[in-house]
């Protein structure tokens, strides 16, 4: 016999945003393919390409990803010569990430992606938007 307080999955908010986060990342794979890179390297790159020179800590305060996430994801970066991992002379303990040359050029190309997406996802702008919204509004009560 089921209990009534039993958990239903279909009753649950986080199990649909569970599934839409990974497919919606799905999604994003065949695009991350043809550069190269993963969608966490597709994260960090963003961040960078807003803001190149950032530390560790700061990309990984960006991402909410802790260090031991991020270092091996840096590294594999670094080796397809997209990013520099480089130690600050006056504190070596802290390290800053720059745009390699190639992690440059990589932005004109993964700028067509949000729009392949979207038309993927076949959303009006404006369902787009309300959706982005929701979602933005739900993490700002998380965080606070």
């Amino acid at each position: 016999m089921d209990n009534l307080n039993t958990p239903k999955l279909n009753n649950q908010l986080c199990f649909p945003l569970y599934v839409i986060a990974k497919e919606i990342t799905g999604l994003y794979r065949p695009f991350l393919d043809e550069l190269g890179i993963t969608y966490p390297q597709y994260l960090v790159m963003m961040v960078l390409w807003e803001n190149d020179g950032l530390t560790v800590n700061q990309i990984g305060e960006k991402l909410y990803l802790d260090s031991g996430t991020l270092t091996p994801l840096l590294k594999r970066l670094e080796s397809k010569k997209f990013i520099i991992r480089q130690r600050k002379k006056e504190d070596e303990r802290v390290v800053e990430i720059f745009l390699d040359e190639a992690g440059k050029n990589l932005k004109s190309r993964a700028c067509e992606i949000p729009s392949k997406i979207q038309q993927k996802l076949d959303l009006s702008e404006e369902d787009f938007l309300d959706l982005k919204n929701t979602v933005d509004k739900i993490l700002n009560k998380i965080q606070k």
